[in-house]
């Protein structure tokens, strides 16, 4: 898929919890296609600690209105940076990078989509996918508490919605893969992005239940086209660029020791 990069126009940001944004911009020029489970990469202006562009997964997109969003946690000076944007400011943007979720030769049904804090970024434009072809996903996230479930009524309006955390807060306490609606539905595919240890844990529980499983790795990218080979993933085809060949794998392709 041809790659672009566009200078974005700022049309609103605004806090959905205490860390993390929502991030709109438009695209004056027209929005490519993009798929579920791709990403971007910005230029960060004005922070003087960030001299490479920042890997932000696409969570949303509108073809009409050439808008594309971004569900963004601040986890340091490149993140707080672009928190700051203002509308009509302008930012640079390489996208749509990577290789997105297999959504049609899987042929699924009765998809589990699972996220893990700002996991459930990608989680949107692919649950939108299923919505818009007839099919109800069924959304499964984790957080240590309450305040890290995101946007859960936005996901709502596309499929039923299950929770965990850590603390009991909200929804079954304990991880993902401890929630009831695993052991009373049978899904014909998982889709799954977050934390390593909660993508290890999901891909067991699908090589164990013989359940189709796709992972988005979240490794460091700092070129987003496999030139700097800091990505890199060992994988049964060999060692493969995270950018480049993924971020979305079966599980199948990884050595993962589950």
């Amino acid at each position: 898929m041809k790659k672009y990069q566009f200078d974005l126009i700022v049309d609103s940001c605004r806090n959905v919890s205490v860390d993390t944004f929502l991030l709109k911009l438009t695209c004056p020029e027209g929005l490519p296609e993009v798929n579920p489970g791709q990403f971007a990469e910005f230029m960060v202006e004005g922070s003087a600690k960030t001299f490479l562009r920042r890997p932000i997964s696409i969570h949303d997109t509108d073809m009409v209105r050439n808008t594309v969003s971004f569900l963004i946690r601040k986890v340091g000076a490149g993140t707080e940076q672009l928190s700051k944007l203002k509308p009509g400011d302008s930012v640079n943007v390489l996208l749509p990078l990577g290789n997105g979720f297999d959504c049609t030769s899987l042929r699924s049904r009765y998809p589990l989509l699972a996220g893990g804090g700002v996991g459930v970024a990608p989680l949107y434009l692919l649950g939108k996918y299923f919505a818009s072809h007839g099919i109800s996903p069924t959304f499964l996230f984790g957080g240590r508490t309450v305040s890290n479930l995101l946007r859960l009524e936005d996901f709502e309006k596309l499929g039923k919605v299950y929770a965990t955390t850590d603390d009991g807060s909200f929804g079954e306490r304990g991880v993902v893969t401890d929630h009831h609606v695993l052991q009373n539905e049978n899904f014909d595919v998982i889709y799954a992005c977050g934390p390593t240890p909660m993508l290890k844990a999901v891909a067991g529980y699908a090589l164990r239940n013989g359940v189709a499983c796709q992972v988005s790795l979240e490794h460091m990218m700092a070129c987003g086209i496999g030139a700097c080979l800091c990505c890199v993933e060992k994988t049964r085809k060999g060692n493969l660029c995270v950018c480049k060949d993924g971020p979305v794998f079966s599980i199948e392709e990884l050595l993962w020791q589950i």
